[in-house]
């Protein structure tokens, strides 16, 4: 049975893809900073703060998956926030990287996720050029991020390892994330609509997400930066009245929220609420990979079935 090391496995992503390895026969173990907390699979401390991990999770993992990261949606951005968001994310990996050069191991590949916030606004609505994996990243406060981000992992590579690198759309699960936060006006009979609805989502169903995770594990070809998005984006408009409809049938009411609402609500974390970005899955698509929610209404249909 191989061993997948799995850090940032507590969260949305983390937790399902933990259920899938376990089903497929992998023996996972999380790291955690609190080795009390309850319903792991089996688990093992970290403190990337302290720069301290468990010696022996790492000699007997044959492959770590990289998901540590403070939430970016959880609380409204300010300096400290940002930087937690940051050091969160460079401070992980940099123990990882440490650990692997330090540490006799077996580890034969590193999966790390980044995200879509790596690229800029769309020049224009629609976009005729999605953004691809060799596009640069934005300047913004996520792009500059995901940067670093990436950057911090990539030293893996020079230790031997095979690295592949997610940047992730906006992930859509029952169990958490933004698409509860989509459906709650909606049961309400109100679809909320968010600036003129025109921005541009690339998302991606979280059973299709794990499913890129477990390909990184097992194809030894993968190597390097994917898009992990659906290969149509929607723009909010779109997304949000068709689970209205999945939701309300005709029963609902079109309620668009200006921008300016937003922004006093959210701050900064505005820009990328309202931000419009079209992400290219081209190139995970060209490795074969098939997805099983490839279109937005495939996707709300299984999240809302039976609900």
């Amino acid at each position: 049975m191989q061993t997948v090391l799995l850090a940032g496995g507590t969260g949305l992503t983390g937790t399902a893809l933990s259920q899938l390895l376990i089903q497929k026969g992998y023996r996972v173990v999380i790291l955690t900073r609190n080795g009390k907390r309850k319903g792991l699979p089996e688990y093992a401390v970290w403190n990337p703060d302290r720069g301290t991990i468990d010696r022996q999770a790492v000699e007997q993992a044959d492959y770590i998956v990289h998901l540590a990261g403070a939430g970016v949606a959880d609380k409204r951005w300010n300096t400290a926030r940002k930087k937690e968001i940051l050091d969160s994310r460079v401070q992980s990996s940099a123990l990882l990287v440490k650990a692997l050069a330090e540490i006799p191991n077996k580890v034969k590949a590193i999966i790390a996720a980044s995200a879509i916030g790596w690229y800029g606004p769309d020049p224009s609505i629609p976009n005729p050029h999605p953004f691809v994996e060799t596009d640069p990243s934005s300047p913004g406060f996520l792009g500059e991020t995901c940067l670093k981000w990436e950057q911090s992992i990539d030293p893996v590579s020079g230790l031997n390892k095979r690295l592949v690198k997610f940047r992730t759309g906006l992930v859509l699960s029952r169990e958490g994330g933004a698409f509860p936060e989509f459906r709650r006006p909606v049961n309400l009979g109100v679809a909320a609509i968010l600036g003129n609805g025109n921005q541009v989502i690339s998302w991606i169903h979280i059973d299709d997400l794990c499913n890129l995770y477990l390909r990184a594990i097992e194809d030894d070809h993968l190597e390097g930066v994917y898009n992990a998005v659906a290969p149509t984006p929607v723009s909010n408009k779109a997304l949000t009245l068709r689970l209205a409809k999945a939701v309300k049938s005709s029963f609902y009411i079109p309620l668009y929220v200006p921008a300016f609402i937003i922004k006093a609500m959210l701050g900064e974390m505005s820009i990328e609420v309202l931000k419009s970005t079209t992400v290219s899955a081209d190139k995970i698509r060209n490795t074969g990979f098939k997805f099983i929610y490839p279109t937005i209404e495939a996707a709300v249909g299984a999240l809302t079935s039976g609900s």
